[in-house]
């Protein structure tokens, strides 16, 4: 597995577990907070082998900034959460860097 494919596993399992801790209702609903932990636990894991092969900055930007967007757009249709225009602006910059810090990034 390459370093970009483990950047992507840990991105899609941190969204998981950012999915399951909304859930989780504050730890109220504690068994999807359980599995919260193990989903970031198993994000940290596949996310270390990234951080050999990559600059930890670009790591960073492009696995919160995917993130970010990805739960912003679960938060709108599942949890019905609703953002201002200008915030999506700016979340769609986060989008733009992180992508761009990707195609500019040779491993």
């Amino acid at each position: 597995m390459g370093a970009w494919s483990y950047l992507a596993a840990a991105i899609v399992l941190e969204i998981l577990a950012t999915t399951l801790l909304k859930m989780s209702d504050g730890f109220a609903k504690w068994h999807w907070g359980i599995l919260s932990i193990i989903f970031y636990s198993a994000c940290f894991w596949v996310l270390a082998p990234a951080l050999k092969m990559l600059p930890v900055g670009i790591v960073y930007a492009i696995w919160s900034g995917a993130g970010i967007v990805a739960i912003t757009v679960i938060g709108a249709f599942f949890f019905d959460e609703r953002l201002a225009l200008l915030q999506f602006l700016f979340i769609a910059m986060i989008l733009i860097g992180a992508v761009g810090l990707q195609l500019t990034t040779k491993v």
